[in-house]
């Protein structure tokens, strides 16, 4: 997972990505569980359930460039099935985005499981 990451940033900038996650992925469930509320279909509540599931791993900050990734390419798709309010699925499609593609921050899930590791090496001792 380091590999999908170039660092997690601290201070303003992981502030910065710490609230884009929180943002997008508080509007994403409560888009979800609004659907959810209305609709009783299949065909309907599970792509809203994988949106509400991804939104959650995104406001923990776990598997961040999968749950991005995921709720863009979804958003997408609701756009193109006709969704009546496009421009909210073309925000979180963006959202989801950037946030796959910058990673989760220090202030994540991720970060501690596959952050990088300080190896404190003990000096050598001559006997």
């Amino acid at each position: 997972m380091q590999r999908l990451f170039s660092t997690f940033p601290n201070g303003l900038p992981g502030l910065g990505l710490l609230l884009q996650r929180l943002t997008t992925g508080t509007a994403l469930v409560q888009l979800a569980m609004i659907h959810l509320r209305s609709q009783a279909g299949l065909e309907t509540m599970l792509p809203q359930v994988i949106c509400l599931a991804a939104g959650l791993l995104l406001l923990l900050g776990l598997w961040t460039p999968i749950a991005g990734a995921v709720i863009a390419i979804l958003q997408l798709w609701a756009l193109v099935c006709g969704d009546p309010d496009p421009w909210i699925r073309v925000l979180l499609a963006m959202l989801g985005a950037t946030v796959a593609l910058i990673g989760p921050g220090a202030w994540s899930v991720d970060a501690r499981l596959f952050g990088r590791k300080q190896i404190s090496v003990p000096p050598h001792q001559d006997f």
